[in-house]
């Protein structure tokens, strides 16, 4: 499959909604349940998403376009975001963010500029058309991850059709 940027947009504008959707006025103990004690809970992820709006994509994406300076990323810290923050404050800052953003986006880029590079800390030198495919898969991948540690809240509890529920036993 080849990246097409007007496909990447309209998933990436979906995100806000899915986590409302599938966050909003949990109890705490869903929220903010944890598969191990090194892992995001499902608030933690939200403000995780938060950062990454405020400090990464698009800061990434303008040292892309850019025609003067360095072409290095600066690290991205995954777990610089506010910890005090309520989950319904959390959902709301990142919908506004990623609105922000994606007009942001939508201005800056074009097709024609999805092989312009950046310098990554760890991989070296990237594009900006695996820059934003990244930030498609980023928010699947911790949409998928909300819905594991929610989904583990029950292992226990579902008794024998645990050998049914692929997602209660990776």
């Amino acid at each position: 499959m080849v990246y097409n940027l007007t496909e990447a947009i309209n998933l990436l504008s979906r995100t806000p909604k899915v986590l409302r959707a599938l966050l909003e006025d949990l109890d705490e103990n869903w929220v903010n349940y944890q598969k191990h004690e090194k892992a995001f809970s499902p608030s933690a992820v939200v403000g995780h998403l938060i950062g990454g709006e405020q400090n990464d994509w698009i800061r990434r994406i303008k040292i892309m376009l850019s025609e003067n300076g360095s072409k290095k990323f600066q690290p991205f810290d995954r777990e610089g975001f506010d910890q005090n923050m309520s989950l319904a404050d959390r959902l709301s800052q990142f919908e506004k963010l990623r609105i922000q953003n994606l007009q942001i986006l939508k201005e800056l880029v074009s097709e024609n500029d999805l092989q312009n590079t950046g310098i990554h800390p760890a991989f070296g030198e990237v594009t900006l058309e695996q820059h934003l495919a990244t930030w498609v898969v980023h928010d699947l991948t911790h949409l998928f991850q909300i819905t594991e540690s929610l989904a583990l809240r029950y292992k226990e509890a579902v008794g024998p059709w645990i050998q049914y529920l692929r997602i209660l036993n990776e």
